[in-house]
């Protein structure tokens, strides 16, 4: 039996100090029938040349300039010159560990198509990650144990972006890198959730993801919080709201207001509930504020919640259980 080829998608713009590292954690892959499809995104530093002089040395690795700019047309590109049965990513500043696509790949074979591989994580950096990566390191690598990943999936990526695979006809079948919406890992992910694969339950590091100040999800406008929750909005209406049932959503901070905002951009009404005094029987954007309690007069209703306090979150997750209702069902965690 063939062996299948797995095709390695790496975007790459100003990663000279890491890129060696990533390609050669890739070369020392124990599963070596793969392709590495390297595409540059105008980079002006030396990280096209150093791609360069590894293709020299191994065919396997091919590279390629974007014609266009962005991380998704860099990502479509590598797509349109790929030719493996199976779909993975990875970033030009990370790591590999020696065996990743080899579990990968056979979970793959294991499950069939409609599964989605996907693996632990680790962050490093060179004077520590802070503890906001910490919990969301561990909180990740929890769900990925488990499968679960979507349970939570209105709260923040589920997937890694550069440490997931699946067969070419899923990838495809989900509209792979077509749609141009940011951020796109995070838009995937929902695609994923959308047509209905299955995660692979992992309990493996089997990607070091690299932090730095200058890394682009911490740096570019796409990845800023109003995008995040424009891409959970969106989603939660296409997927998982019910137009026969009540709308409510839960907390007046910042992400509160900008929930309510694009409900009422989406001509979609709601209550608003809170268990702020000072908010409750005032009004913001011609909607008023009612006690959180409120929700017990309603008849099936469904909930987003705004509250980001880890605290708060367990009071009102106990709430919601007294109310014998069900997360992702009846309320969704949006922070």
């Amino acid at each position: 039996m063939s062996q299948p080829l797995v095709s390695i998608l790496i975007p790459f713009k100003n990663t000279e100090a890491f890129i060696s590292k990533c390609v050669t954690s890739i070369i020392s892959q124990t599963y070596t029938y793969w392709e590495a499809i390297f595409v540059d995104d105008h980079s002006d530093d030396a990280s096209y040349a150093i791609v360069e002089k590894f293709s020299e040395n191994d065919d396997r690795i091919q590279l390629y300039n974007n014609k266009h700019e962005g991380i998704i047309s860099a990502l479509q590109t590598a797509f349109n010159n790929c030719k493996g049965a199976y779909i993975t990513r990875m970033d030009s500043d990370d790591i590999m560990t020696k065996n990743r696509l080899e579990v990968m790949l056979n979970s793959l074979l294991k499950h069939g198509k409609h599964h989605l591989a996907v693996g632990q994580v680790k962050y490093f950096r060179t004077d520590g990650i802070s503890n906001g990566y910490a919990r969301y390191e561990r909180w990740l690598n929890e769900l990925t144990e488990k499968g679960n990943n979507y349970s939570e999936i209105y709260k923040e990526c589920v997937i890694p972006s550069p440490c997931w695979m699946l067969h070419r006809d899923d990838f495809v079948a989900c509209e792979g890198f077509e749609p141009n919406r940011y951020p796109e890992d995070y838009d995937l992910t929902f695609r994923f959730y959308r047509a209905k694969y299955k995660c692979i339950p992992c309990d493996e590091v089997l990607l070091h993801w690299r932090d730095y100040s200058t890394r682009t999800s911490r740096t570019h406008e796409h990845y800023a919080a109003n995008y995040f929750l424009d891409i959970k909005t969106h989603y939660f209406l296409e997927l998982d709201y019910k137009p026969e049932r009540p709308l409510v959503v839960w907390g007046a901070g910042k992400k509160g207001k900008t929930i309510a905002k694009l409900l009422i951009e989406n001509d979609i009404s709601f209550y608003w509930i809170c268990n702020n005094k000072k908010k409750i029987g005032k009004e913001i954007y011609g909607q008023e504020l009612l006690k959180y309690n409120h929700i017990e007069q309603l008849n099936l209703p469904q909930s987003i919640i705004t509250v980001a306090n880890e605290d708060a979150q367990r009071d009102i997750k106990q709430y919601y259980k007294k109310l014998n209702m069900q997360s992702m069902t009846d309320y969704f965690f949006f922070c």
